[in-house]
This record gives C-alpha cells, structure tokens and sequence, in this order.
C-alpha cells in the first residue's frame, strides 16, 4: 500500500511540477480593435479585423492634407512568460540554503517506511491457560 501510495504520489508531484514549467514559460498575446468606444474584434492567435474607418481616414487625410484623429484605437496585452528556469542555488543566503536542506530531508524522511515489521508483544508470552473459562460457561462468539 505504501509503494502504491509513494508512485501516485510522484506522478502527480511530477504532472503539476510539468504543469507548473508549461503554464511559467508560455508566453502570448491579445490584441483588440476599437473603433471609438465600441469592441470590434479581438484575437489571440493572428490579425484583428478593421473596422474599415482607419483606411478612410488615411485616404481622406492624403487628399485633403487635414489631419483628423484617428477614432479607431489598437491595443495590445501581452504576457511574456520566462526566459530562463535556472535557479542558482549559489543566490541563496545560508539561511535560505539551511531551510531547503532541512526541507527537503524532513519531506523525503517522512514518507520513508520501515523495513522490518515492528511487534510490540514479541517478547511477552500469554498467560497460561488453567481452565477453558468460555467452554466451562457455555459462551461463545457466533
């Protein structure tokens, strides 16, 4: 039971640890087209389609050599994920390094098992039997 136990332990320990790698280095973007205060399109992946009012104004704006404001506006989120995972070991104070340690050995000791079955009443022998109390009364367990 205990070596079941300690092997779904580590493939779900690993599976959130992978999980975890995924998820810190995934990096991505969200870009938005609005034209004045109204949503017009949104994408995750590729180009957000124009509302077709920036390419009037460019046109307009040519011809007439009057500059207007633009009413349409882009924005971009973007969630840059990380760039290096290598934690250096050598960064931490010996506090920091004392705490790991003590961590980690603590951790790994308790889910150690024992190797030899432990039996309390190994020594002891049982009283001795002067009379069958249960057969003399009639009383048994059914």
């Amino acid at each position: 039971m205990y070596t079941q136990m300690k092997k779904h332990f580590f493939k779900i320990s690993s599976f959130l640890m992978a999980l975890l790698v995924l998820l810190s280095t995934f990096s991505f973007a969200i870009e938005s087209h609005y034209c004045g205060d109204i949503l017009v399109d949104t994408s995750w992946f590729g180009e957000v389609e124009s509302c077709g009012m920036d390419e009037q104004h460019k046109h307009t704006s040519e011809e007439d050599d009057v500059k207007e404001k633009d009413c349409c506006n882009d924005e971009l989120l973007a969630f840059d994920g990380k760039e290096d995972l290598k934690i250096s070991f050598e960064n931490f104070d010996l506090e920091q390094q004392l705490f790991v340690v003590s961590f980690i050995y603590s951790y790994i000791k308790l889910y150690e098992g024992t190797d030899s079955k432990i039996l309390p009443f190994k020594n002891y022998s049982p009283p001795p039997l002067i009379r069958d109390v249960q057969t003399l009364d009639q009383t048994f367990l059914i």
